[in-house]
């Protein structure tokens, strides 16, 4: 076997077994298991909540958060933590107890990461963008004690509220930053509630790493969300892993343009406490307030979906004015087409891709680069960094199975499997749901329903979700290789592909496209050239203009389209 890909071996090992260890010859003890028993010297349960008391012992008078004109140190931002953990332990919040929090990208809401946890409490951040039906399922559904809100939210707050047997608490924030409209529904103030709490609040770390810290709802399209459960070991080594994985220097400024409700920031709320760095708050995503926010505060580092970054690419170019320092982006969801990876070159910033889901903490794998890989040209280039890569390194296990056989595909970049997870990166489980736990963990791997290849240097490349691919006359069609090749063209700011009903192949592709601002394209100029660059057959037979629906992250509702193009008759 080639040694040159030995470290990428063991991220596709196929055992599902913890190996059995090595008996000791007969008669004979073990010394390393005799006389060396944990203590409280020598073993503490991991948490990330020692990384703010850690950060604020040693970095005390540096910023820890921006937001406006309002600015806290470490020092501070410790203090406000332990304050809340306070004020909700004397209203009887602990261990087995709920807080959800409906806020923005605020300074509250990074407090909760640590003041809600140091009770022994798990943090709910909801999804601000779902409607009053889904955010009330989930606060009956998390049985939330208590209950967060920024003033924005009210109306859909409200609607929530109305029909829950059990109120929670709720505490109402203002931010001074928000000037529109929004009613306190509360019976406290956020800052009041905070002013009853004890700055030196004696919290403790969890008595088992094991013990949950958040629950996190999946986006729900079919049915009910599933509440996800991350323990705090979890939390922890996924905040220090997102360092390790981005070679984060000490003391980042990192910008929040990605929802602080999505995975817990993909637990970057911890991931900045450990890295003793800088948060700048953001309410809302908008070139405008981006870039500016980049040049005054030197911000190094920011997260989000396609989304995000191709609108910092297609932003007036005066909003980049006066920023010449490097800043590093990560992108997740599906690959990232070349347009974009080019488009962010161009603008300057560094953007690396990242995959993961709800059930893993956010990203899991990580596009490592190459030195060598810079000396590629731009379209090899992106291929490379388009992909969805390696695990992250400290996620134990990740493969690209035959969901069948359980084994995995071989490295060949043709053959395609399930992407599977295992590892502490992986969640607990799903709150009072057995069974969907039982079929995610099946054969002792977290499944999570996308497609992918290995290609021969062991990197992932993602093709399709399983639901997404079509069958064209007995022919695979990848919709994400269609939908990379139709983002290349220079009119085209976004697009998805789903099936559509055929009397003859069965199934074609059918495009839904997003124009930029401004920008002209006619069907069939995206189909030839989609010809240009394709097999004719995988070429889209329906090309449909008009803006995409979104989720609350940002992605595009696929299953909004495929009944568009009534995509369920072609495969029935």
């Amino acid at each position: 076997m080639d040694g040159r890909h030995r470290g990428l071996i063991y991220t596709f090992r196929s055992s599902t077994a913890a190996p059995e260890p090595t008996a000791m010859p007969a008669g004979r003890a073990n010394p390393y298991e005799q006389d060396l028993e944990r203590n409280a010297a020598n073993f503490a349960p991991l948490t990330p909540l020692t990384f703010i008391e850690w950060s604020a012992a040693v970095y005390p008078r540096r910023t820890a958060v921006i937001h406006g004109a309002r600015r806290y140190t470490w020092g501070e931002t410790y203090a406000r933590a332990r304050r809340l953990a306070s004020a909700l332990a004397r209203r009887g919040v602990g261990a087995g107890d709920t807080v959800a929090a409906m806020l923005a990208n605020t300074p509250e809401m990074y407090e909760c990461h640590f003041g809600v946890p140091m009770t022994g409490a798990v943090l709910n951040t909801l999804n601000t963008r779902l409607d009053a039906a889904a955010i009330g399922f989930m606060l009956g559904h998390g049985e939330a004690k208590v209950l967060l809100t920024d003033r924005e939210f009210a109306g859909t707050i409200a609607g929530a509220l109305a029909p829950l047997e059990r109120r929670p608490i709720v505490i109402d924030v203002d931010d001074p930053e928000y000037a529109g409209p929004g009613d306190r529904l509360g019976e406290l103030d956020y800052e009041a509630f905070l002013a009853g709490g004890d700055p030196g609040f004696d919290w403790q770390p969890p008595a088992d790493e094991w013990q949950a810290i958040a629950l996190n709802y999946t986006s729900g399209t079919t049915g009910n969300p599933k509440g996800v459960v991350y323990s705090h070991r979890g939390a922890y080594l996924n905040g220090v892993g997102n360092i390790l994985t981005w070679g984060m220097p000490r003391h980042a400024v990192y910008l929040w343009t990605l929802p602080m409700f999505h995975c817990n920031g993909w637990c970057f709320p911890w991931t900045m406490a450990a890295n003793a760095g800088t948060n700048v708050c953001l309410r809302r995503v908008d070139p405008a307030l981006i870039f500016p926010l980049i040049r005054a505060h030197g911000v190094t580092h920011y997260c989000g979906a396609p989304i995000v970054h191709t609108s910092l690419i297609n932003a007036d170019p005066k909003l980049r004015e006066g920023i010449r320092h490097k800043v590093s982006a990560f992108v997740a969801g599906a690959a990232p087409p070349q347009s974009m990876i080019e488009g962010m070159e161009r603008i300057g910033f560094d953007l690396t891709h990242v995959y993961g889901l709800t059930e893993t903490y956010g990203p899991a794998t990580v596009c490592a680069k190459h030195d060598e890989w810079s000396a590629l040209d731009a379209g090899a280039r992106a291929e490379r960094n388009g992909r969805q890569g390696v695990r992250y390194l400290l996620e134990e296990g990740c493969m690209v199975m035959d969901p069948a056989t359980m084994q995995p595909v071989p490295a060949d970049g043709e053959t395609m499997g399930e992407i599977m997870f295992r590892g502490n990166v992986t969640m607990k489980g799903y709150l009072k749901n057995p069974q969907a736990t039982a079929e995610a963990f099946e054969g002792g791997w977290f499944h999570s329903g996308d497609l992918a290849v290995r290609q021969p240097d062991g990197y992932i490349k993602i093709k399709d979700r399983a639901k997404d691919i079509i069958i064209s006359g007995g022919e695979n069609i990848s919709s994400l290789e269609v939908e990379d090749v139709i983002c290349r063209h220079p009119a085209v700011l976004a697009v998805a592909v789903v099936a559509q009903p055929d009397a003859r192949w069965g199934e074609t592709p059918c495009a839904f496209v997003e124009l930029k601002p401004g920008a002209t394209a006619t069907a069939a100029e995206i189909t030839e050239h989609c010809r240009a660059h394709l097999a004719r057959f995988k070429a889209p037979r329906a090309v449909v203009f008009g803006a995409l629906p979104r989720t609350s992250t940002g992605k595009i509702q696929k299953f909004v389209l495929r009944q568009q193009a009534r995509s369920v008759s072609a495969i029935e």
